[in-house]
């Protein structure tokens, strides 16, 4: 069995279907790429995958344990929406870089990357615990660990700065940062340098390049086809809600079977 398998998935928003029935697998350290014109549903499945929606059928396996089944969706959904707990549990397993980046304005680079494992450490923890938490050797633990994330991204000096002080590329490597500092199993990225300015868009691209190279898993919604024919293991091309073509880079770039594909690419080489 794949390290994640994805099967059967379906999602509609009242009358409107957007996903139809997406099935694909995943192997771990592999970089899969998804490609589609806007409304084909990529950012919905990114979505379904990370438990900010639910799917209405389908299941989602990771590494042999089912984290969703819609075949009883709305007992899953219920159960998971009454445990925030149980959802927190399940959407740590995906690290989700958004477009827009959503960082907090408030907090400079290094509070960015600890709020959210700093919260999920206090969790358990007593009041008069959680007061003295950052005085903690754990909260100490936490904080080179962000460092270090930090560095890996290129931006350690740049920890104390806030986000209204960084270029756009920069902000989008802190939000792949935050959400590496999680430690996910997979990380998925929704259209990455969509809001960047063309000269800050390599700078974001060779950190992800530089993650494959660690041979972290991805799912990277993309609108950058060389990149996506450089970098994935695997392509699936979505349009109106289906997978209508999947392949390695070679077969779906090079040698597409589909038609919707063939004229797809025809028109990114046209841009």
């Amino acid at each position: 069995m794949a390290y994640l398998e994805v099967n059967g998935i379906r999602k509609s928003f009242g009358k409107t279907e957007v996903l139809k029935g997406i099935d694909f697998s995943l192997e771990q350290g592999e970089v899969l790429a998804i490609i589609g014109s806007s409304g084909s549903g990529k950012t919905t499945l990114l979505r379904c995958l990370n438990f900010l929606e639910f799917a209405d059928e389908g299941t989602i396996s990771l590494n042999d344990d089912l984290l969703y089944d819609g075949v009883s969706e709305a007992a899953a959904k219920k159960k998971l929406k009454n445990n925030d707990k149980l959802l927190r549990k399940k959407r740590l397993h995906f690290g989700l870089v958004f477009q827009q980046f959503n960082l907090f304005p408030h907090k400079n680079v290094l509070g960015n990357l600890l709020l959210a494992p700093t919260l999920m450490a206090k969790e358990d923890l007593s009041f008069k615990q959680r007061l003295h938490f950052e005085k903690s050797q754990e909260f100490a633990s936490l904080k080179e660990r962000a460092l270090a994330t930090l560095d890996r991204v290129g931006l350690l000096e740049k920890k104390d700065f806030y986000p209204c002080q960084l270029s756009g590329g920069q902000q989008q490597r802190v939000a792949i940062a935050r959400a590496l500092v999680m430690n996910p199993d997979i990380l998925c990225f929704d259209e990455p340098t969509s809001a960047l300015d063309p000269e800050l868009t390599g700078e974001v691209l060779k950190v992800i390049r530089e993650l494959k190279d660690s041979d972290t898993t991805m799912i990277v919604v993309t609108h950058e086809m060389e990149f996506a024919r450089d970098v994935a293991d695997k392509v699936i091309y979505m349009a109106n809600g289906v997978i209508e073509e999947a392949g390695t880079p070679e077969e779906v770039f090079g040698r597409p079977q589909s038609e919707k594909t063939k004229s797809f690419l025809a028109s990114r080489k046209n841009l």
